[in-house]
């Protein structure tokens, strides 16, 4: 599965059409599904949303709803969902926070907000667009914050999509938390890997196994892997969270609305009249 605004476009082998990588960086060689490990990640995905920051966030953020806490395509507004409960007063952490649309939103509602994104370019874009929002540079699998010290965690299609090491970062959201915190966060659906991200007719036929989770990458003609996105199964998602001791609440999965006629990627209403897009899973910390 390629992420939804991949800078080239493939044909159907996934042969990369443009040659060029964004930055200056090695050029785009091959896209695919290859091993790829921590460090790799952590490196290719910085520099990836670093250099893709402004362009991201110029082209989604009518989607992103500006100040807002939007869990997916489907436009599954926080602000109805009411998954992360009264925020009003609480320490909130939010884990690749991206350009902090969640954040804004967040601090508007009440909380006392922390973002939290790999990409200094994308949190150069959320400090453009809200200078008192503290925003921290890191790693969300090695979170600098002390133990026990927030009340909330959310996570909207951060972090977690690209990351290698999901168990560690479900460890310290679990550390960093108050006993009885809540921890919600939302990413593709795993059975949305199984499909070609295809918006149209083409992305409803099952072309690859759901149970395979190599990484899909793009790789430079270095050999640098210059993107990467990480698999698991629905059934790993929920042992990832129970392992850091976490008890599943709910998993909710967003039905496309009518009449949303957004298309992002590979999203779109015809894929959502027929496939899951997003997960949401809703974790609570025993206290």
């Amino acid at each position: 599965m390629a992420r939804d605004d991949a800078p080239v476009s493939t044909d159907v082998t996934g042969t990369p059409d443009r040659a060029d990588a964004p930055g200056g960086r090695s050029p785009l060689a091959a896209a695919g599904h290859r091993a790829v490990d921590a460090a790799e990640s952590v490196r290719a995905n910085r520099g990836w949303w670093d250099e893709a920051a402004a362009g991201y966030v110029a082209e989604h953020d009518g989607h992103l709803g500006g100040r807002d806490l939007v869990w997916g395509p489907e436009g599954l507004r926080e602000a109805d969902a009411r998954l992360l409960g009264d925020v009003r007063g609480r320490r909130v952490l939010e884990v690749g926070c991206g350009a902090a649309h969640g954040s804004r939103w967040l601090a508007d509602a009440g909380a006392e907000v922390v973002g939290l994104d790999l990409s200094g370019g994308m949190l150069r874009e959320g400090r453009a667009a809200d200078a008192r929002l503290p925003l921290l540079q890191a790693d969300a699998a090695r979170l600098p914050l002390a133990d026990a010290c927030v009340d909330v965690a959310a996570s909207a299609y951060g972090a977690l999509p690209f990351t290698a090491e999901p168990e560690r970062v479900h460890a310290e959201v679990a550390r960093v938390l108050r006993p009885g915190g809540r921890w919600v966060f939302s990413l593709t659906h795993p059975v949305r890997w199984a499909f070609p991200d295809d918006p149209g007719e083409a992305g409803l036929t099952a072309t690859s196994s759901y149970f395979d989770t190599t990484p899909y990458a793009e790789t430079g003609e270095d050999g640098a892997v210059l993107y990467a996105e990480h698999h698991r199964t629905l059934g790993d998602r929920v042992r990832e969270v129970v392992a850091a001791g976490f008890r599943l609440v709910d998993l909710v999965e967003p039905r496309w609305p009518a009449g949303r006629d957004v298309v992002w990627g590979g999203w779109s209403p015809l894929r959502g009249r027929h496939l899951p897009g997003t997960a949401v899973l809703v974790c609570d910390l025993p206290g």
